[in-house]
């Protein structure tokens, strides 16, 4: 073995070489300028990093908006918390009793909201307040009596919302248990803000989008979209961070770009099917590239602009669940029960899988009653 590769045993019988040209590309992305993405590095994008030591599928992950952070949930209970800076694994805590299904950053760099997995009708406690800082549970909210399928931090302030197939939206405030309104609708509720945090959109049955907003969401939309001609039900929705465009992606494998005034499609995509899992879009933060996973495992990205495919990898981890650009580098995750860092490529530097194990006094399992 060279002196610039070094072996890292994995739990899982897993045995490859990590290159220090990739430790350096992840260095080097912290000052990797947003403004120099084009077509040329959405094509570089390799995998830079694998983590694969979860017990099952990852249901949600989200970056911090200013921070160099990532969070998961997954179906073995786990929430994990990622430097992706260095990509380093953090800290890992446990939820045996509640799960971990939806989640989402606060504003604070060590705090999340989770939704549970189980106990909803005997407990109600439907979503929590977690410190990863101190492994503590901060609040329960109590509210929804079925699954959460959607989850959003205001970019503003401490409100957050959550949709249910209970068939409601409910707005919450960090700083009190109470719910502080519900939305009633029909079908699988999402929701999403938009950069500022004066809007919020929740789509429902047939294909709608209602915008509300924010400060007088009582009063009831303000404007509907329809996806002209696709009455599927949306699973997802983002706004691009210039707040012109929304992202929706829908249970029948379509992917649309709208106007985010007027509603108009701008452009819209088509991927494989992928029957038993979700498929999840995403925006480069200048808004100019949409990311996609695919039911054939594939990874798929378009320029909105030419309405043209720009690049297009195999995933190496089936088909993703969860895929999100981070806000402020050239780099994304994808993940399905493997997690996977995507960097632009640095001279053919050899694809890393971190080692989970976390050094000497960086790290402490615990787990949550």
């Amino acid at each position: 073995m060279s002196s610039a590769e070094l072996r890292i045993q994995f739990h899982k019988p897993i045995l490859v070489l990590l290159s220090v040209k990739t430790k350096r590309a992840f260095r080097m992305m912290k000052t990797s300028s947003l403004t120099e993405l084009d077509d040329e590095t959405v094509r570089s994008m390799a995998i830079g990093a694998v983590f694969s030591d979860f017990g099952g599928k990852i249901n949600s992950l989200d970056f911090h908006r200013k921070e160099d952070l990532l969070v998961t949930a997954s179906e073995d209970d786990s929430v994990r918390l990622y430097d992706i800076a260095t990509a380093k694994l953090l800290k890992t805590t446990y939820h045996k009793k509640h799960g971990a299904d939806r989640i989402c950053f606060t504003h604070h760099p060590s705090s999340v909201i989770c939704s549970s997995r189980y106990n909803l009708d005997s407990t109600g406690e439907s979503l929590r307040y977690l410190s990863m800082y101190d492994n503590r549970c901060l609040r329960y909210f109590k509210g929804h009596k079925e699954r959460i399928v959607s989850v959003c931090m205001s970019p503003i302030n401490d409100s957050f919302m959550s949709g249910s197939l209970d068939h409601s939206v409910r707005i919450w405030d960090l700083r009190v248990n109470t719910c502080q309104g519900i939305l009633h609708l029909r079908g699988r509720p999402t929701v999403a803000y938009d950069q500022q945090g004066l809007v919020f959109a929740v789509a429902m049955e047939g294909g709608a989008i209602k915008l509300f907003d924010s400060r007088s969401y009582d009063k009831g939309p303000f404007d509907t979209f329809l996806v002209g001609g696709d009455t599927a039900e949306v699973c997802d929705i983002k706004f691009s961070s210039d707040g012109k465009s929304m992202l929706l992606t829908t249970t029948n494998n379509n992917i649309y770009v709208l106007d985010a005034y007027a509603g108009d499609k701008r452009c819209g995509y088509s991927v494989e099917p992928s029957p038993n899992t979700s498929i999840e879009a995403t925006f480069t933060p200048d808004g100019q590239y949409v990311l996609s996973g695919s039911g054939d495992g594939n990874l798929h990205a378009w320029s909105i602009d030419r309405r043209n495919e720009v690049a297009s990898w195999n995933s190496h981890i089936g088909v993703p669940s969860c895929l999100k650009w981070a806000p402020r580098r050239a780099m994304f995750a994808a993940a399905s029960t493997v997690l996977t860092f995507w960097i632009p490529n640095d001279s053919n530097a050899a694809p890393a899988v971190m080692d989970t194990e976390p050094s000497a006094g960086t790290e402490s399992q615990h787990l949550f009653q």
